[in-house]
């Protein structure tokens, strides 16, 4: 499942993958994080040599870019870290990726045209979901119809 957090016609897409956890947690990653047990993401193939960021602290993050009503993507990692640190984010409330997805110009709009992607209404409920597994089959069974025998597919079965 991939949550789109730019989208240009001219310019491309970036997009995170939320259900592929990887066995890191940030503290691994970056050192000034300490007791804060946020697992990281694979966010997609494209710069592996970075980490990004979607929260629900909105605001008090310069430069953060709201995607929808409570989250949030990127801003000034040394105010997220102080965030942490000072316990006002919990783990639950922000989530760490690995590397991004991207697409070019009009490459995603193709694809969707070939139907190779099910778009869904962003939920922040599913996005900082800890039984994040579930997550592809909970928003295709919200769906209905037959996104929900969709839903009965394994994903390892699909992903293969």
């Amino acid at each position: 499942m991939v949550l789109i957090a730019d989208y240009s016609k001219k310019e491309g897409c970036v997009g995170f993958v939320l259900n592929r956890k990887l066995d890191y947690k940030i503290s691994d990653l970056i050192p000034d994080i300490e007791n804060f047990d946020a697992d990281v993401y694979y966010g997609g193939p494209v710069g592996q040599d970075t980490i990004h960021f979607i929260h629900s602290a909105g605001e008090l993050i310069r430069d953060a870019v709201k995607l929808s009503k409570g989250v949030y993507w990127g801003g000034n990692l040394e105010e997220l870290l102080f965030l942490i640190n000072t316990k006002y984010i919990v783990p639950n409330t922000v989530k760490f990726f690995i590397g991004y997805s991207g697409w070019g110009p009009e490459q995603l709009d193709e694809e969707y045209k070939l139907k190779t992607w099910i778009q869904s209404e962003m939920d922040p409920n599913f996005i900082f979901n800890p039984n994040i597994l579930d997550l592809w089959k909970i928003s295709l069974d919200l769906k209905g119809g037959h996104y929900s025998a969709l839903s009965e597919i394994q994903t390892d079965v699909i992903s293969n």
